[in-house]
């Protein structure tokens, strides 16, 4: 009888061994509150801006440099689409649905969520440390090993590991900074250098840009590299994981897998 207890209790601690080895699923704090309602606000306008922004496109879709720019003017560069307006050259034989209207005064008003968002932010990250902590690169980012690493894994489409899961690699965190303090100040700028109210108020800040036409330009290309951002980083999420990055985006902690002997 000692001999066959003695086997059952070796066979039970053997077994809660197994069990205590095993992965066991924690939840990590990953963003803070007011990252993320920053963060899908800025997704939401992101969005509206995009949408809008294409319908503003289509009734003009010529671009110019310098002050002026009209039908009668020799374009800068020209879509490939048909317009939404008659007179606007394009080639086409036909015209799309106007919907100018609408789209302005929903770009505008998102476009001012989104700055004021964006502030929020900022002050925030800035009050908190959150960029110099987070963002921020340390001296031996910027080694070239560490900037080949952060550049090729990407495209061998491996996850990353837990350690690389809690933080940003030096690609990802001047990607960051770059979007947040060169991309969406200049977008700001040149979207607001189009208004009239705004360029009489500021002339000097439209000058800078070369003209109200040339800050159309710029807003353009500035708005395909946002667009361009978000195709990367969206992949970036799904080859993290997908689920996982998103759920940390919305409850403020990711879950990570640790074994405890």
């Amino acid at each position: 009888m000692a001999i066959r207890g003695s086997a059952r209790l070796s066979a039970e601690t053997c077994i809660t061994s197994a069990v205590s080895t095993g992965p066991v699923t924690k939840l990590a704090p990953r963003h803070s509150a007011l990252v993320r309602v920053t963060h899908w606000i800025a997704t939401l306008c992101f969005y509206a801006l995009l949408h809008t922004g294409i319908e503003i496109v289509i009734s003009h879709p010529r671009f110019y440099w310098g002050e002026t720019g009209t039908v009668l003017t020799k374009p800068l560069f020209q879509l490939p689409i048909p317009s939404s307006r008659r007179l606007v050259p394009t080639g086409y034989g036909y015209v799309l649905p106007d919907q100018n209207g609408w789209s302005r005064a929903l770009h505008f008003e998102a476009a001012w969520i989104a700055v004021l968002t964006g502030l929020l932010y900022v002050i925030s990250g800035l009050i908190t440390r959150h960029f110099r902590r987070d963002l921020l690169p340390s001296k031996a980012d910027f080694s070239w090993r560490a900037l080949l690493t952060s550049f090729a894994k990407p495209f061998r489409f491996e996850r990353p590991s837990a350690a690389e899961a809690s933080s940003y690699n030096v690609l990802q965190r001047l990607t960051y900074l770059f979007v947040i303090f060169v991309l969406s100040p200049l977008v700001i700028w040149s979207g607001l250098a189009m208004s009239l109210a705004f360029a009489s108020a500021f002339p000097w800040s439209v000058t800078l840009l070369g003209g109200r036409q040339s800050a159309r330009t710029i807003h353009f290309f500035v708005s395909l590299a946002l667009v361009l951002f978000l195709f990367v980083h969206v992949a970036m999420v799904c080859l993290a994981g997908f689920w996982n990055r998103t759920g940390a985006m919305i409850t403020g902690r990711a879950a990570t897998r640790k074994e405890h002997a």
